[in-house]
């Protein structure tokens, strides 16, 4: 049994798993990672912007080739929503066409598979062409615990066994709760669901309507009449000759609103904003996942223990401050940190919890746990009622003032913004939600 021993099995062949995967080939460990979908990606619905310059340490000059991503971010936007009107805050800057990207817009299905792709190359470059591999269409039941110490997995009849075991199985984390570092299940005010349509145009049609050039995309956050008073936001981004149109919606405000998702995604499409994008678009596909909303507090009690690390969503390790929504670029340093860790445990002779929790301290002093900490009041902020109706109104009512030109004498700007607040709110309450906003980012 000790020759078919690995040095590592990475459970799951989404981002952080494969990053794990590809850690270990360039640094001659012999792994397995298992998937269960038909290939890597097979099973993965989401799909948005990979941001951060993380990618580059994975796969230098992925830029040359252009079959894994399908476009680069150059423009971000940021719209306000009530009923009948939408106003923007548009940034786009010439510094965003450097590489490495930024941020690059990827389909997790076509993303996954490419990148499984670099980790045969590295696996055929490694110590162990042989003895290292990527098995698909197999799912993992049990993690193989001796005296508390995680030494293998079961997959139906078959058992494999290793020295340490990373967990990359995504936000619906049976395994890591199987051995032990999380008890509960997520409360429901702690996850959402995501919607999501691909809508595809003619290339040409799409680039004129969104104003691209070359591989150049754009990225675009919704908050207020997008999600129908339910907590969350919506978001677009340009795919290659589509659109990935969709919403993050509380699970539990849902339950409690009584609404579906796909009623409020076919709202959000009938604003006239958004009416007037989505013309002349065809639906490819209609999917919908479970997501973290970023709460630290549902967190696995511990992302490691004797023989095994968590990684990715698995971790609940996502983040959505107002700037962006961060997921899978902590998904692939998780992945890298923990495939790290095992290599100076294989040095060490030692894959115990008094080695691996070196991977704690590794993500503690990246910018992974760093952010999520220093961000959270934004994350709980952005959840709170008035960030998905009384600041969308404000600043929608404000911009129908303002941008309004009548026959008739014009207000001062400052009293158009005081009409306004005094409609939606107080400006005592926006004082207090401004200063909150202030210390939160």
């Amino acid at each position: 049994m000790e020759e078919e021993k690995f040095d590592c099995i990475v459970v799951g062949g989404g981002i952080a798993g494969l990053s794990a995967a590809m850690t270990l080939a360039r640094n001659n460990m012999k792994f397995l990672l298992i998937e269960r979908g038909e290939f890597a990606g097979s099973k993965n619905v989401s799909g948005g912007v990979l941001w951060g310059e993380g990618l580059s340490k994975l796969v230098p000059n992925y830029w040359e080739e252009t079959e894994g991503f399908e476009r680069f971010i150059n423009q971000r936007r940021l719209t306000f929503m009530d009923g009948d009107s939408s106003f923007s805050v548009d940034f786009k800057s010439e510094s965003f066409n450097e590489t490495p990207y930024k941020g690059i817009v990827v389909l997790r299905s076509k993303f996954d598979n490419w990148l499984a792709g670099k980790v045969e190359e590295a696996i055929a470059e490694s110590d162990y062409p042989e003895d290292s591999f990527i098995a698909t269409s197999i799912l993992v039941e049990e993690i193989l615990m001796d005296n508390g110490k995680a030494v293998g997995i079961k997959a139906g009849e078959e058992e494999f066994y290793a020295d340490s075991i990373i967990l990359a199985e995504g936000v619906n984390n049976l395994l890591t709760r199987q051995v032990g570092l999380q008890d509960k299940y997520v409360p429901a005010d702690h996850v959402a669901t995501g919607v999501k349509e691909i809508i595809r145009y003619d290339q040409q049609k799409l680039e004129d309507r969104f104003q691209l050039n070359g591989l150049s995309g754009m990225s675009n956050e919704f908050i207020g009449f997008a999600t129908g008073g339910v907590e969350g936001g919506g978001f677009l981004y340009t795919n290659r000759d589509s659109i990935s149109l969709g919403l993050v919606l509380g699970l539990k405000d849902l339950r409690e609103k009584g609404k579906t998702p796909y009623d409020i995604l076919n709202e959000f499409k009938e604003h006239p904003t958004i009416k007037d994008i989505i013309k002349d678009g065809e639906v490819l596909e209609y999917s919908a996942h479970v997501v973290s909303t970023g709460d630290m507090k549902v967190m696995p009690k511990e992302i490691y223990k004797d023989g095994v690390m968590v990684a990715g969503e698995a971790a609940n390790l996502l983040m959505n401050s107002g700037k962006a929504i961060q997921g899978m670029d902590f998904a692939m340093h998780s992945g890298i940190l923990a495939a790290e860790t095992v290599t100076e445990a294989k040095t060490k002779g030692d894959f115990s919890a008094n080695t691996l929790k070196d991977y704690r301290k590794k993500l503690e002093d990246s910018f992974v746990l760093k952010d999520m900490r220093n961000f959270q009041d934004a994350v709980h902020m952005l959840h709170s009622p008035e960030m998905f109706g009384t600041v969308p109104n404000i600043v929608c009512d404000f911009g129908k003032k303002f941008f309004s030109i009548e026959n008739s004498p014009t207000p001062k700007t400052r009293k158009m913004l005081s009409e306004s607040v005094k409609k939606h709110s107080s400006f005592w309450k926006l004082a207090k939600l401004g200063i909150k906003g202030a210390r939160s980012l």
